[in-house]
């Protein structure tokens, strides 16, 4: 297992925001039986029932999840056109918080390994500002779920259960790419909140942000607003609907626990066995709500019923339920993707096109450059640490990441950087991963 990150593609390349060369992603395990302290990130498959459970259906040993390039994951030797310099940091993926990350999808087969902001560099979050929210009264929150629970569909495979979000009366479907990768065919079992069961084809799919859309033969359904979710806060009320553990149509509620989380998920083992290649992305929300296996690609909604999120992982600490840290794909970015996907459209990530490893002192130190990549084209060289990203602080090469995978391609970043002792700022034009 490779213990250095990197930001690219192929390595581990800064796909949003910084150009990275990516190398194959580290994959981080977690154990199946009795582990030692959890210091490793986990992804748990889609729900599979336990033999003899009502609705189970035999899991397949074959890995079911596709292989994916993943964004900046440190580490690994330079690879074809990479230029090294320095030794490889050992343990980058150290400092990452000891949990296990698991993805709550609907489907059997491997975890793939979640690792979390580095806990060491500081949080990033929208700032408080004045603003009109529902007072929080528990005899309105039924209000809220009878409002989006005939928008939340149980989404089966042959081997899994997860859930969707309809996202337009004409029968399109939002749902992690994990949920529908256990699918054999392009089609999967959809039941609405109502009984009624329709087949729907898989429309698109993107690993990299895990958003899948798919779409039933129907009409006049009662379909989900998107809500903005830059305009959330840590401390707003949510409430989470899916199928965790095969129970379709389940609230519950909790808060935004923190904004802004860069999450690489990686490849491991879960119950079911199986495992899949690394992919990060950022701008994830973490809430306390209760999440578990089978809640992954339904709604995360505020006050108002609008979707603010898509489920799509819990830290699990080396057991396989609910420890109130779930998290949510943002709505903006899971919108984004899903109309790419339905206009039929090349789901776009920024590429900056080096790999990384958090530095000593703080920063993210660049190990490699892709020749002609933009960081090439910007100047940057192997060993400059890269402390600031515009007016974000980088105190990790996870920091690093996540700014580069919330910019936009064609988006000019002006990056400060150590090198020889002084510091220099240079501007970097982010491009489209090849």
């Amino acid at each position: 297992m490779s213990e250095n990150q990197t930001a690219g593609h192929g390595r581990s390349e800064l796909a949003s925001g910084a150009t990275g060369t990516v190398a194959e992603p580290t994959t981080l395990s977690h154990p199946v039986t009795p582990a030692p302290p959890p210091s490793v990130w986990a992804q748990p498959s889609p729900y599979a029932p336990p033999p003899g459970y009502a609705t189970s259906a035999p899991v397949p040993s074959a890995d079911p999840y596709p292989t994916a390039a993943g964004p900046v994951v440190p580490g690994g030797p330079p690879g074809p056109g990479q230029r090294s310099g320095g030794g490889w940091r050992r343990g980058a993926v150290a400092t990452v918080a000891a949990v296990a990350i698991a993805l709550t999808a609907g489907g059997a087969g491997g975890f793939v390994g979640y690792a979390l902001h580095d806990e060491a560099a500081p949080l990033q979050s929208t700032p408080a500002v004045n603003r009109n929210v529902n007072v929080v009264d528990r005899s309105s929150l039924a209000d809220v779920a009878a409002k989006v629970q005939p928008t939340v569909v149980d989404i089966k495979t042959q081997s899994g259960e997860g859930s969707g979000v309809v996202i337009s009366a004409d029968g399109y479907i939002v749902t992690n790419n994990h949920v529908v990768a256990t699918a054999r065919g392009a089609t999967v079992t959809v039941t609405f909140n109502s009984g009624r069961q329709l087949d729907a084809r898989i429309v698109g799919t993107d690993a990299k942000t895990d958003i899948a859309v798919v779409k039933v033969d129907a009409t006049g359904l009662t379909a989900a607003q998107w809500g903005d979710s830059d305009a959330l806060e840590v401390g707003d009320t949510v409430l989470a609907i899916g199928s965790p553990l095969g129970l379709a149509g389940s609230v519950t509620e909790g808060i935004v626990s923190a904004l802004h989380r860069t999450i690489t998920v990686g490849g491991g083992q879960a119950p079911g066995g199986g495992g899949s290649a690394a992919t990060t992305y950022a701008d994830a929300i973490q809430t306390d709500a209760a999440i578990n296996e089978g809640n992954s690609g339904g709604a995360l909604v505020d006050l108002d019923g609008k979707l603010i999120g898509i489920n799509s992982a819990i830290a699990t600490s080396g057991s396989t339920g609910n420890i109130g840290v779930g998290f949510a794909i943002s709505a903006n970015r899971a919108k984004e993707v899903a109309d790419a996907l339905i206009r039929g459209q090349k789901v776009s990530h920024p590429y900056l096109g080096v790999s990384v490893g958090d530095a000593q002192g703080g920063g993210a130190q660049i190990q490699t450059v892709q020749d002609g990549s933009p960081a090439d084209q910007a100047g940057l060289e192997v060993g400059d640490v890269v402390t600031k990203v515009n007016d974000k602080a980088i105190s990790s090469s996870l920091d690093l990441v996540g700014a580069i995978q919330s910019a936009t391609v064609g988006e000019k970043l002006t990056l400060t950087v150590q090198r020889g002792g002084s510091d220099r700022t240079i501007t970097a034009t982010i491009g489209e991963t090849p």
